[in-house]
Formats: C-alpha cells, sequence, structure tokens
C-alpha cells in the first residue's frame, strides 16, 4: 500500500499544480543554459545537489513529525527569492488540497485551518507522506525526484525535446537521487536533537535571480 501510495505522490501527474511550473527551466532555455539533453542534465544535477536537497530535508522532517511552522521558518530561511517563497506557497496550497482529497485526516484539516496563506512545498509533501503512511525517506525521494522531473518535463515542451531523451536523463540521475534522498533523511534525522539547524541550507544563486528575472516576463509559458 505505501509503495503505491509514493507512486502516486510522485507522478506528474497528481493535481496538485507541478505541471504548470518548470522549476526554472523555462529562464535557463531563455538564457541558452539548456540548449539539449546533456545541458538539461547538468541543470537537472545542479538543482538535485542544491535545492532539492533542501526540499528532501523540508519533506523529510515534515513527514517525520516536525512542527509545520518551525520547517516553514526554515524554508523562508533557505529561499531568498521573494518569488521563489511565493511559488512555494503557492504549491504548497495546492498540494494540501489535492492530498486532503487522497488521504484526509483531521492532521491535514488542521493544517490549513492554522496556515491559510500556505506552507512551502516541500513541507506540505512531507506531511501529505505521513498521511499516506509513507515514511521520512519516501517523503525524501519523492520531493527529490519532483526537483528533477519537473524541469525534464517543462524542457521537452519549451524545446521540442524527445521525450524519449529527457526521460533518459532522469534515468541516469537515479544514483544522484539515492543520495540526496539518504543525506536528506539523515538531516532530517538530526532535526530532532539539533533542530531546524541540521536541515542542508544548500544554495543555487543563479535560480534565485532567474526566478526574480521570470516573474517580471510579460510572456511566460510556465508560472515559474
Amino acid at each position: 500500500m505505501t509503495a503505491a501510495a509514493l507512486l502516486l505522490l510522485a507522478d506528474g501527474r497528481f493535481p496538485a499544480g507541478a505541471h504548470a511550473h518548470s522549476g526554472g527551466a523555462e529562464a535557463a532555455v531563455r538564457a541558452g543554459r539548456i540548449t539539449d539533453p546533456p545541458s538539461l542534465a547538468r541543470f537537472c544535477r545542479g538543482r538535485l545537489h542544491t535545492t532539492g536537497l533542501v526540499a528532501a530535508a523540508l519533506a523529510a522532517a515534515a513527514c517525520d513529525g516536525h512542527d509545520p511552522g518551525e520547517l516553514d521558518a526554515a524554508a523562508d530561511a533557505r529561499t531568498p527569492s521573494l518569488a521563489l517563497r511565493a511559488t512555494a506557497r503557492k504549491l504548497g496550497r495546492q498540494l494540501l488540497r489535492a492530498a486532503r482529497a487522497t488521504w484526509p485526516t483531521p492532521a491535514l484539516d488542521a493544517l490549513a485551518a492554522a496556515h491559510p496563506r500556505g506552507l512551502h512545498q516541500p513541507v506540505v509533501l512531507g506531511l501529505a507522506a505521513r498521511a499516506a503512511g509513507l515514511t521520512p525517506l519516501d517523503a525524501a525521494r519523492a520531493a527529490a525526484y519532483d526537483a528533477v522531473s519537473g524541469p525534464a518535463t517543462a524542457v521537452v515542451r519549451l524545446l521540442s525535446l524527445d521525450p524519449f531523451d529527457a526521460t533518459a536523463v532522469l534515468a541516469r540521475l537515479a544514483p544522484d537521487l539515492d543520495l540526496v534522498a539518504d543525506r536528506a533523511a539523515g538531516a532530517a534525522a538530526a532535526v530532532r536533537s539539533r533542530g531546524t539547524d541540521a536541515l542542508p541550507a544548500a544554495s543555487a544563486p543563479l535560480l534565485d535571480i532567474a526566478a526574480e528575472a521570470h516573474a517580471s516576463w510579460p510572456v511566460r509559458l510556465f508560472a515559474s
């Protein structure tokens, strides 16, 4: 049952609004940093080991039962871009709505009531994983995969990239995904004794700068 829940939560068709976001890929394509499968692979690997690691650790900590408000504050501290903060909260609200319909629990209902403006998406992802009976490592895996699957799917549309090539990029990232998920789950476990300072704070300044620029574009295919 839990394996099926993990597949559902990580599925790009889960109705949480992620399909409308490129994870920074649209700005990278316009800047010429993504032009083909090899450059897509470099972009995804960099994103996975920075913002992906942070997101995976937040999700794992939330799934492990740590205070969502504290984790949300930690996410804010690790997200200098106001545009990315707004995007994370919007995606968090959409994910919470989908999770409440899929795995209805009093905990998720209380979360929605306590945080009407929304929580960062990785925090909500971890709470959804908890409601679905998943482990912190499962939550970390889902968040890590989300960090790269979104950009890969977006680039298929942005560059008319062969979907087989984009899927191959994700397949070759499997060892990195496992590594990041393991590191994230370990950091989440350390939150019990050290607080949120134990969470990674890996940064990707270029993604932050690009996100602020992208938010000002009058015409764009993706919301972020």
